[in-house]
């Protein structure tokens, strides 16, 4: 009985109209994930990637670790599953992103953050089990079509931007994983306990790259306000900002936030770095876009997502 009331609760807040605040939470957890690149390519003028991928998850623990609700207990039986999504869903992909971009415009980053959706559709059906409807499947061929197209301009470039690509979309794949593993201790703790420790742990993992970027850096300024931004808005309050939408939208329509990260990072890309995006990648990150929107489809009306209320 009690799982039924917890899915009847889901469906309805999958039907609930947006209020003002839930655009708020979209809006502001999209523009900081999305800009996140954006500063990772402005601390990278002066520090090293180690340095970039160790503050991210410490300045975001400290973000959130005053929260009373991130300090509530978690039982002894569970810290294996944490620190592996302290692997998983920080240290690794955090790593790979900021290596990336040394090689690869911000904005492609973005572009190939839209394959989030995709990704954990296939690890969720090869690893876990996740029955995949029809459609889905159609979303999985669109997505490898975007993904090609948005690479391909890029791993033309040479040796080192292929190998960029490459790193990013290991990272998708390991924030995949992560995902279905989160879910059931999401369920168990609420978000904020489990990210408070993941993001505790995963600064552990990556204080020893962290400590060889830091004597590997130039210290400026502006590099310091990137990492603020990063660690603490994009590590902290857009996580804190998704989590509450997630309550209160359900998940299914907090995954527009995915869809979101590349436009602001191509615009921040474009307009602010001078980066040059080609028609291939413009049209790529649209197909990429449609696939993954298809593979969040369940069995709930796709017109209901867009509803919204403003009161």
């Amino acid at each position: 009985m009690k799982e039924n009331r917890n899915q009847s609760s889901d469906f309805l807040s999958e039907e609930k109209p947006f209020e003002k605040f839930d655009w708020i939470l979209l809006l502001t957890a999209a523009s900081i994930w999305g800009s996140s690149f954006f500063f990772m390519d402005i601390a990278l003028e002066a520090e090293h990637p180690g340095l970039i991928t160790w503050l991210r998850p410490t300045l975001g623990f400290f973000a959130l670790v005053w929260l009373p609700s991130a300090r509530k207990p978690i039982e002894t039986s569970d810290w294996w599953a944490i620190i592996f999504l302290a692997f998983t869903w920080m240290a690794f992909p955090f790593t790979m992103f900021p290596i990336a971009q040394q090689w690869i415009d911000s904005s492609v980053t973005g572009m190939l953050n839209s394959a989030m959706p995709i990704m954990t559709l296939i690890i969720g059906l090869l690893i876990f089990g996740v029955p995949v409807r029809k459609v889905q499947v159609i979303g999985l061929f669109l997505g490898a079509m975007g993904i090609s197209m948005v690479g391909l301009p890029t791993i033309n470039g040479g040796g080192t931007s292929a190998l960029g690509v490459l790193l990013v979309l290991l990272a998708m794949t390991s924030y995949a994983v992560s995902v279905n593993m989160a879910g059931p201790l999401q369920r168990k703790y609420g978000s904020l306990p489990v990210l408070s420790r993941v993001l505790a742990i995963s600064s552990l993992l990556t204080m020893p790259f962290g400590v060889y970027g830091m004597m590997n850096s130039i210290w400026s300024l502006k590099a310091i306000g990137a990492n603020l931004a990063v660690g603490i808005g994009g590590t902290g309050v857009a996580y804190a900002a998704a989590t509450t939408l997630t309550g209160r939208v359900g998940a299914l329509r907090t995954s527009i936030v995915t869809y979101l990260i590349p436009i602001v990072a191509s615009l921040l890309g474009v307009f602010l770095l001078k980066e040059k995006l080609s028609f291939w990648e413009l049209f790529g990150v649209v197909v990429l876009l449609v696939g993954a929107w298809l593979t969040t489809r369940t069995e709930i009306n796709p017109t209901s997502i867009f509803k919204s209320k403003i009161s």
